[in-house]
């Protein structure tokens, strides 16, 4: 009796989850079985596997075979799981060299009957996952090696054939040398950055007549990572404002691109290859649903949500108020948390939704209150309080920054001047206060003043006497707990616009004034 054992990896919603393979063979008569929760896709890897060994003239053992998959609760799926099935037989079969190292190793591919490596969907969660497990090596199919290979410190052996990996592990110098000229071939002739026109679409701010505190207020979002809502008549220009945000935002690390990058693959698969470094922007349809932006389906196949598909960057929803009342409830608990936990009967996954939230949205159903220059509102003040009402609560509660656009007036839009400042421009201020930022937050889990939690950022950096007095005074009169915390987390932002250690209490007090939205003060 011998047992051979490697590893493999499922993925459950964004994240891969390493699996043990132990492969026990013994003598009986011929008998194979694959247990540990798999699928019909895994189940149907013995004969896959099985004939693709045969093609490859590698030995066969004849006894009683069962194939076990750890852990046992997980479920596993798809056809992923073949080639580390396969070695895990092969190696409690045949003498291979250092078989203790092999058992560390860990391998995708799918298995073609006649012993090729087909690729799989997506291997960037794996390559991730077997990164932080410290494996020595992950063996993927040849197609598959430059989506592997954006995970730096990872070693990556791309094979074609299970015969070209046999050769490989038995010290084929041949196979070796094969090995590497495929890795050279697959290698991404752009290095994995996006092609420099797809940067070149996003609107300027310079485009937008007029609007400063909108465009200041947009700044300070930027800066800080603050949900963000835009409220106004029809036409002032609240899409176009929100639409500027993405161009302001610095790239993202190399963590967060790896993560980013993770997520498009397992939800765009025909998306080109490629390291995404610009922080994601989804503006779904108001008629969306609370599945849609959440996420949900079976415990096997969790579907991805537009919230998590928008992780580290921007989810715009225009036409805020038309939005079903449950999908705008759902977004509440990951506003604040950064995560979405989806917990059906029979299994629970965490996905990442760390998002920015940008609102828009008319003051009225007809879109034409507070506009006191166009055609009057023909809404009741019944008819008002009802429409707004979807947004106020809770939800409201958790924005940041709230401004109220007005029409610009008629000197605002023939300004030909050249005074507005470009996206440019504000994005090298933007990304000078989030170095600030960074450099404070240093030893901590957090990269932006958004993302704080308020016990931890009045812990670390005690309020000053100063703006305490403030902050009790505001208390008292017109916000809520946590509308004063997210208050100080602003003005956290605005003193690091202006260079300053610490903010003052002018800024507490230009943060009290990004909150106090016109359309919810009348």
């Amino acid at each position: 009796m011998r047992t051979g054992r490697t590893r493999t990896a499922v993925v459950l919603g964004v994240r891969a989850h390493l699996v043990e393979v132990e492969a026990h063979v013994a003598q009986g008569l011929p008998h194979w079985a694959i247990v540990g929760l798999p699928d019909a896709a895994v189940s149907e890897s013995r004969e896959r596997v099985r004939a693709a060994v045969a093609s490859s003239a590698l030995p066969w053992p004849t006894g009683r075979i069962t194939v076990g998959l750890s852990p046992a609760s997980l479920p596993k799926r798809g056809s992923g799981l073949d080639l580390g099935i396969a070695m895990a037989v092969l190696a409690a079969t045949a003498d291979l060299p250092d078989v203790a190292a092999l058992s560390r190793w860990v391998f995708v591919g799918e298995l073609g009957l006649d012993g090729g490596v087909r690729p799989v969907g997506s291997v960037l969660p794996t390559a991730l996952a077997a990164r932080a497990a410290q494996a020595p090596r992950l063996v993927v199919p040849a197609a598959n090696a430059h989506e592997a290979s954006l995970v730096a410190g990872l070693p990556v052996l791309p094979v074609v054939s299970l015969r070209h990996l046999w050769a490989v592990l038995i010290g084929d110098e041949t196979g070796i040398a094969a090995a590497e000229a495929v890795a050279a071939a697959t290698a991404d002739p752009l290095g994995g950055q996006l092609a420099p026109e797809l940067a070149q679409q996003l609107p300027d701010l310079a485009d937008v007549r007029g609007q400063d505190e909108a465009k200041w207020a947009l700044t300070v979002a930027a800066a800080g990572g603050h949900h963000l809502c835009l409220a106004g008549p029809a036409g002032v220009g609240k899409t176009l404002i929100a639409s500027t945000l993405p161009s302001l935002l610095p790239d993202l690390d190399d963590e967060e691109a790896l993560e980013v990058t993770a997520i498009r693959a397992l939800t765009e698969p025909g998306a080109p290859p490629g390291l995404i470094r610009r922080p994601p922007v989804m503006a779904p349809h108001h008629t969306s649903t609370d599945i849609a932006l959440i996420g949900g389906g079976s415990p096997d196949r969790p579907r991805i949500g537009l919230i998590t598909r928008a992780h580290t960057g921007v989810l715009f929803l225009d036409e805020a108020a038309e939005f079903p009342q449950t999908a705008l409830d759902a977004l509440r608990q990951s506003m604040e948390s950064g995560r979405v936990a989806l917990t059906r009967s029979g299994f629970h996954v965490e996905l990442p939704a760390r998002f920015q939230l940008v609102l828009a949205t008319n003051p009225c159903a007809c879109g034409r209150a507070l506009d006191t220059t166009g055609r009057p509102c023909t809404c009741t003040s019944v008819q008002r309080r009802r429409y707004l009402a979807r947004l106020e609560g809770p939800l409201l509660d958790r924005i940041d920054v709230r401004v109220t656009l007005r029409r610009p007036t008629l000197v605002e839009l023939t300004d030909h001047d050249g005074r507005r400042l470009t996206s440019a421009q504000v994005a090298a201020q933007v990304h000078e206060a989030r170095q600030r930022a960074t450099a404070r937050l240093v030893d901590t889990p957090w990269r932006t003043n958004a993302a704080v939690p308020a016990h931890e950022l009045r812990r670390r950096w005690p309020v000053p006497a100063a703006l305490q007095g403030a902050l009790d005074d505001a208390a008292r009169s017109r916000d809520s707990v946590r509308g004063l915390d997210l208050s100080l987390r602003v003005a956290w932002t605005v003193a690091d616009l202006r260079g300053a250690a610490a903010p003052e209490p002018a800024d507490l007090q230009r943060a009290f004034d990004l909150r106090n939205s016109e359309v919810w003060t009348t």
